[in-house]
């Protein structure tokens, strides 16, 4: 129930997000789709540290080859230095905390370029017209890719849609994911986008969603708050 995204460009690939330690051959199987093979893969954006988007990270690169992104203040989870910390949105993020998925650890990966601050990359010398850029609030260094000539932004886990995890019914219904650090902030981030013309959203979970849709929700997060925070368990890795 995790979508991860292939930009496919004429000078190279990019991926966005890896999905949880051994999806390798399904990115593998979607390059051959697109007539592609590893040593297109010319990035990776991680959009954050959990293990659902990052735990493939380490293995693609191995792969294809592909140089890693992140933002720096994802390092310490991504190298598997420090806990991330989970705060719940619902009750399904309450339960979700206590089994062992959320704390899944995943290979260790050392980002290649690391996004500071405010600071963007232009991902045209990677075989794509796009712009990686910070979007913090779901986890403190929560990237997305903003596509300006098709109007379109990979968001991650900035908002979900669907039932639970995205995978079920009301996939056109923008929902809070089952973890985020601050609601408030995500909210400032998603109506910041839809100013600036993004008329498609794309998730990690469930979606897309059109730009009314997600102006609706970023005004209902302006009246959230965060949820009691769990620190994420840091089993050994296998």
């Amino acid at each position: 129930m995790l979508n991860a995204h292939l930009l496919v460009g004429a000078a190279g690939c990019v991926l966005v997000d890896t999905g949880v330690a051994g999806a390798a051959p399904s990115v593998g199987e979607a390059l051959a789709r697109a007539g592609r093979g590893w040593s297109d893969l010319k990035a990776i954006v991680v959009t954050h540290a959990h293990v659902d988007h990052a735990g493939s990270a380490a293995e693609l690169r191995e792969r294809s080859g592909a140089r890693v992104i992140a933002h720096e203040a994802e390092i310490e989870h991504l190298n598997g230095r420090a806990p991330m910390t989970l705060c719940p949105t619902g009750w399904f993020g309450r339960l979700f905390v206590r089994t062992p998925l959320p704390h899944e650890r995943y290979t260790p990966v050392a980002p290649d370029i690391v996004l500071s601050g405010d600071e963007t990359l232009d991902l045209a010398p990677y075989g794509v017209a796009g712009r990686v850029r910070p979007t913090p609030g779901h986890t403190q260094g929560s990237l997305s890719v903003v596509l300006e000539e098709s109007r379109e932004a990979l968001v991650g886990d900035l908002v979900a849609s669907g039932l639970m995890l995205g995978g079920l019914a009301r996939l056109g219904h923008a929902i809070r994911p089952p973890f985020e650090l601050d609601p408030r902030a995500v909210g400032v981030e998603l109506g910041r986008l839809a100013d600036e013309g993004i008329q498609t959203f794309h998730l990690g979970h469930g979606g897309p969603l059109g730009a009314d849709e997600v102006r609706r929700h970023a005004r209902v997060l302006a009246g959230s708050v965060a949820g009691v925070p769990h620190l994420q368990r840091m089993p050994p890795l296998r």
